[in-house]
């Protein structure tokens, strides 16, 4: 299975609460913090709903 890296860039502070959640679900917490994911068709469609937040990379293993 492929990995991303997906890496928050911008900060969540007056997003909609959704937007929110699904940041905290992908274990991004602060600006800049970064996590390692597996690329299912689930995370990639929570990385589509705050794609404008965040940075994706590929890794590789």
């Amino acid at each position: 299975m492929k990995k991303l890296k997906v890496t928050l860039v911008k900060s969540p502070i007056d997003r909609p609460e959704r937007q929110k959640l699904t940041l905290k679900a992908l274990g991004l917490n602060k600006t800049n913090s970064s996590k390692e994911v597996e690329a299912t068709p689930q995370i990639l469609g929570m990385i589509r709903k705050v794609e404008h937040m965040v940075t994706v990379e590929e890794v590789n293993a």
